[in-house]
């Protein structure tokens, strides 16, 4: 089959695979359709099957329903994701309802129509489609069919496009009563394919998997063909261009000064994660005369508000305004992000209910800069990406409602019944609490190895974000594919970084603040060594150790705090130092000495950065030997000479020398800067911790 507007993916060898066993074509169905976001949207949409399965309690066949669980997505379902019930009891459940006023009490009886004991919550769509007596069933939010459904015209459209093969229900939150409209509608028009939710969505169906699968993608087609032929037939799409982009070069300039002060004023309450995308879509709406008149209106499907909030914050800059005065840029954007705050506060109250939840974060998720792009805002990486993903999901809807009729978002009270819904929180209050470093930026220099890799992974664990950088651009493709394997895509960026050149150092920084809006904790590792007695030691050498300890760390420090002053929120600097700092030893004049140097300018940039809520702290290891570069080049050799041992004794030298007799390995060095910014010393600034097994001369008092 050909398709030109959405994907066609089954495979029948693999459909053959999986014949007799419905539930397993339900998830493939599930992931073909979840892989193309042109169907529907991370996390959003529903699918479903109903097959004859024996009762465990009575041994006779009964029709058992699996559908997609609560908060699942359907591109990566699998089996634990499905809830299972009895479909003559979700049916049962008609003769108890009371009405639409109480229809919230019926998701709690869900669960006593449970079939299989491990199952996933069942989701507020479950009696959608239940009540159609369909084998296979898919409920998307395909852009092309939302924006005939959010078109003012959007009924009459339907009818005539599909020759009444599509049946319409208008615009209602989900829930019990939905569920029966939907059979109503279906008792109405008999033979259907399927069923268009004003504002809202596509419901579609099949007697087995691949009916649906293909009855779904041609009618989503037919949306998206219908699309196309109107845009711009009777009026430019938005109105037409009214301002020209930057450049691409430009653009990321612009989002890279600007992204660190927005996320500074959206973490006003909690410190958020931001993302950024130029995409072609968005520009073409940002950039044109419609969007002082279809921004303010908020987007209508459910899914879409959900996750970027009744509206975005459009800011009134020009796309080559000079960045470079933040106190003035902050001068300029305070008044809008009051106005957006005060918008959204008399929003909930004039909505709320007596039993309302309270009101949550005022700050914008979504941040429109005409001729720049879309900044969004979240709790962590992956939610400020789907939000700015359902914003141009939003995007797409406005565009096709504008060729084909008129846009129309739901009304405020509809949108805050949604968004505030007790169910709504219910779920929110289910999700796992925020780990200790959620919403954190962290730069740790040197990290595609060794310590420096231990402590991102650290952070990782932790909740953080991290941006690993590396001279050598082979260790950090490495370093890149294994925290993708370990953390996923949206846990990492990665930059290429020589701690002495200023310029891969704005680059870093820039990435940073694409990649998630700013930094918060930066760790000044990336390090080398030399061991040589004073008469062999070069100047060479000296200047190499200064530069990349001394020098590296006071200019990645010095960019830190530039970005850390732009977000105004505070942050965290530590250096990884060394016992060496304080302990005489053989050979070791320029590296001894520029740790010196290091440890002193953290005391001398805690005394000054205190204020802004910087703080400095140093770390102070010993003879990490495993998996560190430190090792390399003549180093252990050289340490291994003045002490008179072998380099294989090194290791059991250096911990027999401890008060612990513990060797140090990176992880351990990873744990003490974790308890430097993990929330407990929050007070603390200054300090040097010894991690070092204990070696009385580096005690610092």
């Amino acid at each position: 089959m050909k398709f030109k507007h959405v994907s066609y993916l089954w495979d029948d060898v693999t459909a053959a695979e999986l014949a007799g066993d419905e539930v397993a074509l339900l998830i493939y169905r599930s992931n073909l359709l979840g892989a193309d976001l042109r169907l529907t949207n991370y996390g959003g949409g529903n699918t479903s099957c109903k097959v004859m399965s024996p009762d465990p309690l009575t041994g006779k066949d009964v029709e058992v329903m699996w559908i997609k669980g609560s908060g699942g997505d359907l591109g990566t379902l699998k089996k634990s994701g499905l809830a299972a019930l009895y479909e003559d009891k979700l049916l049962s459940l008609k003769n108890i309802y009371r009405g639409i006023e109480h229809e919230d009490e019926m998701v709690g009886l869900f669960n006593h129509c449970i079939y299989d004991l491990d199952s996933k919550a069942p989701s507020i769509d479950t009696p959608l489609h239940g009540f159609l007596p369909f084998k296979h069933i898919d409920h998307l939010h395909p852009d092309a069919a939302i924006a005939i459904a959010a078109a003012k015209d959007g009924k009459r459209i339907t009818q005539e496009l599909f020759g009444g093969k599509i049946g319409w229900v208008a615009w209602q939150r989900p829930g019990f009563d939905l569920g029966l409209k939907l059979k109503q509608c279906l008792d109405d028009n008999p033979g259907i394919r399927g069923i268009m939710l004003g504002s809202h969505g596509l419901f579609t169906w099949g007697d087995n998997a691949y009916e649906s699968y293909v009855n779904t993608l041609e009618v989503i087609e037919k949306c998206a063909e219908y699309l196309e032929e109107n845009y711009g037939k009777t009026r430019p799409v938005f109105g037409g261009q009214k301002i020209q982009s930057l450049d691409e070069a430009g653009r990321k300039k612009q989002a890279a000064a600007i992204a660190p002060v927005l996320r500074g004023f959206c973490s006003s309450e909690r410190h958020m994660i931001g993302h950024f995308t130029d995409d072609a879509r968005v520009l073409e709406f940002i950039n044109s005369n419609d969007l002082g008149r279809l921004a303010p209106m908020g987007t209508s499907c459910p899914d879409h508000f959900l996750r970027t909030k009744i509206s975005p914050l459009v800011l009134e800059l020009k796309a080559d305004d000079d960045l470079s005065d933040t106190k003035a840029l902050k001068e300029k954007l305070a008044p809008a992000f009051e106005a957006y705050r005060k918008m959204y506060t008399e929003y909930y109250e004039k909505c709320k209910h007596s039993n309302s939840p309270a009101i949550r974060d005022t700050n914008p998720v979504i941040i429109l800069y005409p001729g720049v792009g879309l900044f969004s805002f979240s709790k962590d990486k992956q939610t400020a990406r789907v939000a700015a993903e359902f914003y141009t999901n939003a995007i797409n809807v406005m565009k096709g409602a504008e060729a084909i009729s008129e846009y129309t978002s739901l009304p405020r009270q509809e949108a805050f019944d949604i968004e505030y819904w007790l169910l709504e929180e219910a779920k929110l209050q289910r999700m796992p609490k925020p780990k200790s470093l959620s919403g954190r930026i962290a730069l740790v220099t040197g990290s595609a190895g060794g310590i420096g890799k231990a402590i991102s992974k650290k952070f990782a664990e932790e909740g953080a974000v991290v941006i690993l950088n590396d001279m050598n651009a082979e260790r950090l493709q490495g370093a890149g594919e294994e925290f993708n394997s370990k953390f996923g895509k949206d846990a990492y960026a990665t930059a290429t970084l020589d701690v002495t050149n200023a310029e891969q150092i704005r680059q870093a920084f820039d990435t940073a603040a694409l990649a998630f809006g700013g930094v918060d904790i930066v760790v000044n590792n990336a390090g080398l060594s030399i061991s040589k007695s004073i008469a062999d030691h070069t100047e060479k050498d000296w200047d190499l150790l200064y530069d990349v300890l001394v020098k590296g760390q006071f200019m990645v420090t010095q960019a830190a705090v530039a970005m850390m002053k732009k977000q105004d929120i505070g942050g965290d600097v530590i250096n990884i130092v060394s016992k060496n700092a304080l302990v005489s030893g053989p050979n070791n004049a320029g590296y001894g000495s520029a740790k010196a140097a290091q440890l002193h300018l953290g005391r001398l940039n805690a005394a000054e950065l205190g204020g802004d809520g910087i703080r400095v702290n140093s770390v102070n290891p010993d003879a990490v030997i495993s998996d560190s570069n430190i090792w390399a080049g003549g180093w252990a050799e050289g340490r291994a000479k003045a002490y008179g041992i072998t380099v294989e004794e090194l290791p059991a030298y250096y911990a027999k020398r401890t008060l612990l007799n513990e060797v140090i390995l990176p992880d351990d060095i990873a744990n003490a800067c974790f308890a430097l910014v993990g929330g407990l010393l929050n007070k603390s600034t200054g300090n040097v911790l010894n991690v070092d097994g204990g070696l009385a001369a580096a005690f610092v008092r």
